[in-house]
Order: structure tokens, then sequence, then C-alpha cells
């Protein structure tokens, strides 16, 4: 089976920037509140890239869980340097999908708004 490599979800854009943090002393990855793991479909240790549009960085960890309900979305570890806080990212994971499943593949996009609250889902093609 030829697998493609495709985006899965494009999932976090946060236009507000509110209650990102950062924490050097942390071993790595990005924490995201457990509502809007839910809502975007990433799972706890998955891969994932996040792009800093205020920076311009891009780079890949992996997610962890934040406190449900917390809106947290946080920088840990060496990642903590590629960011600030109120700092604009889009946080993106991608899956390997066979030629069958493509054409029925749907990306997801969580927008999220002031204080990280999930303002809309969108499942594309």
């Amino acid at each position: 089976m030829n697998k493609n490599y495709v985006p899965r979800i494009f999932t976090i854009k946060d236009p507000s920037g509110n209650r990102h943090q950062v924490n050097l002393n942390y071993n790595g990855s990005l924490s995201i509140d457990e509502d809007i793991l839910e809502a975007s479909g990433i799972r706890v240790n998955e891969r994932i890239h996040v792009y800093n549009i205020h920076t311009g960085q891009r780079f890949e960890t992996y997610a962890i869980k934040a406190p449900r309900g917390s809106k947290e979305i946080g920088l840990n570890g060496a990642a903590a340097r590629l960011g600030a806080v109120g700092d604009l990212i889009i946080i993106v994971a991608y899956c390997y999908l066979d030629e069958t499943e493509i054409a029925g593949h749907q990306a997801r996009i969580v927008i999220l708004g002031p204080g990280n609250q999930v303002q809309e889902i969108l499942d594309t093609q």
C-alpha cells in the first residue's frame, strides 16, 4: 500500500494570543487544553508542527494534555525559547493515507477566539 503524507488536521489558529505560557523547566512538548485536543482530534504524544506567526519560527514537537478547561497552550522545554506569551501560533498534525483514503479525507480546522475559547470547527476536504 502506497501511503502519502497529507495534512490530517490543520488544527489551532489562535487569533487572540491569550493564556499562552512558556516553561523552560520541562523536557519538551506543547501543552494543549484537553478540551481543545478533543475538538481538534490531536492525540496526546502525537507529533505536531508549530508555526509561530510573530517570529516565523517553525518546529516539531509532540502534544501533551493541559488541564481541561484551563485554555492553556504552552511552549515547554526547548520549544519555550521559540515563542513568547501572546505570540500567535498555528498547530498542524499530519497523517499518512493511501490513495483510497485521500478522496474521503477531511481536514479539521479549529479556530480559537479570545481566551482560547473554541470559536469554530470546520471539517474540509
